[in-house]
């Protein structure tokens, strides 16, 4: 059996550049209508990123077999080199040379207010990124364009191969019908508290109520754990302790990464959430979401430590 797990959502750049002064002293409240001002930015640095990117990454240093499925433009290179040499199999990146690869731009002030923007780019054709007659265990549908998000889930679901939605970032472009089609193509629901607040809003069901037609629910709760739905049951599962809190970027999945190692080695669900919340407790250490860098020893000890559990399960 195949240990693969495709890994469908954006790959893009994070460019954060940092203004050290405050925003509050020049955006001027009765000026906001013919805004026109500049901030010296010396501190930039530019990140590996997107859903996609950052899950192969974290799945990668647990030793899973991602296979990252996303669109970049012909900028994306050094990203792709990057990949393969951490052993990442790069097959199913579609580059098109005529578009730039997705990338947000943020400045952030000394107060850490954020002001960003996104360009999508070739994420907007992710869509044509077909996965049709590719072979694995388990799949994740993470944020990236909604209509890339759909065509990946229905070929996902034709195939039988079960998969994790995650709606994440992409939650604003969901309807509550556009949710329940997505449910009734996937096998878990992956969420923080509240994207699953949204979500029960939307769709007028409850997380026991949707879990009660998936195989689970997982909701992240940040400093306060993880809570997995499955079985008719509901099981808190707690955080590790970390040592700091540097930078929440990428949190999420990482977490999801764990979860998927988890359940590409047939682990029961309470033992992959433990797994998921040791990779989120792990990345919130470090800022930017791929620049973590714990070997599995490392992991498996985190793991072994917190919850008992061995990584060789």
């Amino acid at each position: 059996m195949t240990d693969k797990v495709l890994v469908c959502g954006s790959v893009a750049f994070d460019t954060i550049a940092v203004f050290e002064g405050h925003f509050k002293d020049h955006i001027l409240a009765d000026s906001v209508q013919s805004l026109s001002v500049s901030f010296f930015v010396p501190s930039m640095r530019k990140e590996y990123g997107g859903c996609a990117g950052n899950i192969a990454y974290n799945l990668r240093l647990l030793g899973g077999n991602p296979i990252p499925v996303g669109t970049v433009g012909a900028d994306a290179a050094d990203y792709i080199l990057y990949m393969e040499q951490l052993g990442i199999d790069t097959s199913r990146i579609r580059v098109l040379a005529d578009m730039y690869t997705p990338q947000c731009f943020i400045t952030t002030d000394l107060d850490n207010n954020q002001i960003a923007s996104f360009h999508p780019g070739a994420m907007m054709r992710s869509a044509e990124n077909d996965l049709t007659g590719q072979q694995a265990c388990w799949g994740i549908v993470a944020p990236d364009a909604k209509d890339g998000m759909f065509a990946h889930a229905r070929r996902l679901h034709q195939q039988g191969i079960p998969f994790i939605f995650d709606l994440g970032q992409a939650m604003p472009l969901f309807s509550g019908d556009d949710i329940n089609e997505m449910l009734n193509l996937a096998d878990i629901l992956a969420a923080n508290d509240y994207e699953a607040s949204v979500v029960e809003q939307r769709t007028g069901r409850s997380m026991a109520q949707i879990a009660g037609g998936l195989r689970a629910v997982v909701i992240t709760r940040g400093g306060e754990g993880a809570t997995l739905y499955a079985d008719g049951a509901q099981t808190h599962i707690d955080a590790i302790k970390v040592d700091q809190v540097v930078d929440p970027t990428g949190c999420g999945d990482a977490h999801r990464a764990g979860l998927l190692y988890g359940l590409t080695q047939n682990w029961d669900l309470e033992d992959a959430c433990r797994l998921a919340n040791v990779m989120g407790g792990l990345k919130i250490a470090s800022r930017g979401p791929q620049n973590h860098r714990p070997t599995r020893a490392d992991i498996g000890s985190v793991l072994n430590k917190h919850y008992g559990v061995s990584l060789l399960l």
